[in-house]
């Protein structure tokens, strides 16, 4: 079977690599909740000229929570253990594992990333506008959606990648 691409994937992949975005990613997980992939997907909605509301930012996390509540996160759980593994297991066999897990743990996420995609067509989501209005739109949104204050260091430092982002 093909793995599929989406040019969400491909966005990812790209603006996760740019300078501050992996570890702003991480913090914003770790200090607010924000699942990264659908922060990732309201970026690249933004990137599209697609502003959302809390109530799209809703049925997007609805999509995809037993996923992510189910896969993700109990294999993200799994590799972040093994970093300190027990004392009685071997410490190189357990970084190879940590190695198996974070590229099963990698692929959980494309497959979300893929089914966030195909959810429906990317000029139904949200009121067309430019590009960083509605980034900021979409990061409040989702903001709004979890209750939580986002790390105001960590956004800032996506949104001045953003624009920088090659979008295919």
């Amino acid at each position: 079977m093909q793995k599929t691409t989406s040019p969400f994937w491909t966005f990812s992949l790209s603006f996760y690599r740019m300078d501050g975005v992996a570890p702003a990613c991480i913090e914003v997980q770790d200090k607010a909740g924000v699942d990264v992939n659908i922060l990732l997907f309201v970026l690249f909605l933004a990137t599209r000229g697609r502003a959302l509301q809390t109530a799209d930012v809703a049925a997007i996390d609805a999509a995809l929570k037993g996923w992510r509540d189910d896969v993700v996160i109990p294999l993200r759980a799994v590799r972040r253990v093994l970093r300190s593994p027990e004392k009685s297991v071997d410490p190189e066999q357990a970084s190879a594992l940590r190695e198996r897990i974070k590229a099963v743990e990698l692929e959980a996420e494309r497959l979300q990333q893929e089914a966030l995609y195909a959810l429906r067509p990317l000029e139904a989501w949200g009121a067309a506008q430019a590009p960083e209005p509605a980034a900021r739109a979409n990061v409040a949104a989702y903001a709004a959606w979890l209750d939580a204050d986002l790390p105001a260091a960590a956004i800032k430092t996506m949104l001045r990648q953003l624009p920088r982002v090659q979008v295919t």
